[in-house]
């Protein structure tokens, strides 16, 4: 036999071999909490990925858990084409997917390899857009709660003789949902009259106006409270169906005499009450300031007669708001801030605050968010207390991962 009949026979049998001998990425996810850590996103750099499975594709790679089951994932892009000149996927952010932690289950384990198949997109549970058709509105949802915040459109003058709502707030809405799919463009389309009553999904009952609403910023100084106006500009940088990202940005305001400029950048986890929030602040003049998130004291109609609870954590770590609408059909919700670090707390005429101190450029982690009881999740206030006293414990005690190549 000739030698390149002989190379070739060999190469015939080994061919087998190497093609069942895929890789994969192994990838184990552990924490120290005793608690459960339900819809937990588990989020790990693509480059990590690539370097285990080469020229991997997001549309054929297959996520799956310890017992073999295919899990609903997402690959973030948000990277310049000059880092992927050949448009490989080399360049895509974080492969991101979700595992729910039982109670005393302090770790689990998962493989992501390639497919020849095309995997299929998952529905949608996290997701957000600029509304230009309703003033500049910014929107953003999951598969608990809806929110939305207030752009230049809406603080413009109104022409004379015009019925133009006009609103200067950097305060956060609540859209209240009943149902898991999204909502936020349907509700626009059905126009203003329409989402604020509760037609089957749920539906905005929630005041803003002047107010910090549920979670927006400002400066405490001197006792008092500064705040920004309405956005000025956004940006997505990512959008479902695990999560989205996305980012607000604030014109300089005067707050006590030092100019502040503040970007925000919101991450929605589907499966959350609660939206993870950096705030960024430029200032000059001051080497550090107080910054207040607050909620409104007042988030709703008079005529609904609500009773308002609020509790504080003796840690400074989180305050809730439980809102009981007596003489309304609309049930009852909660409102909540997540301040890890917090350093303290106090109120003005409008808000319940909860106070941080803060350097220039260097973000400011907190959460924020809101339940509704006929939603079915939380339905009461000590429910939306121990909910919120769980996140702030996850926020201190975040996943460990490490991943490594099997065959």
């Amino acid at each position: 036999m000739s030698k390149p009949i002989r190379l070739l026979l060999l190469a015939a049998l080994i061919a087998p071999v190497a093609a069942g001998a895929a890789e994969r990425l192994a990838i184990t996810a552990s924490h120290d909490l005793d608690a459960a850590r339900p819809s937990e996103t588990i989020a790990i750099p693509w480059a990590e990925v690539n370097r285990a499975l080469p020229n991997a594709l997001v549309q054929h790679i297959v996520v799956k858990d310890a017992a073999g089951h295919a899990l609903p994932y997402q690959v973030t892009n948000v990277a310049p084409l000059s880092k992927d000149p050949k448009n490989v996927g080399v360049a895509y952010g974080e492969l991101l997917f979700q595992h729910s932690f039982t109670a005393g289950e302090k770790s689990a384990s998962f493989t992501v390899e390639k497919t020849e198949t095309l995997e299929p997109v998952f529905p949608v549970k996290a997701y957000a857009r600029y509304v230009q058709e309703r003033l500049d509105d910014f929107a953003w949802e999951n598969d608990r709660i809806a929110h939305r915040i207030y752009g230049p459109a809406l603080a413009a003058p109104a022409a004379p003789g015009s019925a133009k709502e006009v609103l200067e707030t950097s305060g956060i809405d609540i859209w209240f949902k009943r149902v898991e799919y999204p909502i936020v463009d349907r509700w626009y389309n059905k126009g203003h009259d329409h989402y604020h009553k509760d037609e089957g999904e749920g539906l905005d009952m929630y005041n803003v106006s002047q107010t910090r609403g549920a979670g927006g910023t400002g400066v405490w100084s001197g006792g008092k409270l500064y705040v920004s106006g309405n956005w000025k500009s956004w940006k997505v940088l990512a959008n479902g169906p695990v999560r989205a990202v996305f980012e607000l940005t604030y014109d300089a305001w005067d707050a006590n005499g030092v100019k502040v400029a503040e970007v925000k950048r919101f991450t929605v986890d589907a499966g959350h009450q609660l939206d993870q929030v950096e705030s960024s602040f430029d200032f000059t003049g001051a080497d550090r300031l107080t910054v207040a998130v607050g909620l409104n004291k007042t988030p709703a109609n008079k005529k609904h007669e609500p009773r308002i609870a609020v509790a504080r954590s003796p840690a400074m770590d989180w305050m809730t708001q439980w809102v009981a609408l007596k003489a309304s059909p609309n049930g009852a919700y909660g409102t909540a801030v997540v301040l890890p670090g917090g350093a303290g707390f106090a109120d003005d005429g409008l808000n319940e605050l909860a106070l941080a101190s803060v350097e220039p450029g260097k973000p400011l982690r907190y959460w924020i968010g809101a339940a509704w009881d006929k939603a079915g999740q939380i339905v009461s206030q000590d429910a939306w207390q121990a909910y919120v006293a769980a996140a702030a414990a996850r926020a201190t005690h975040p996943l460990k991962l490490s991943t490594n190549v099997v065959n």
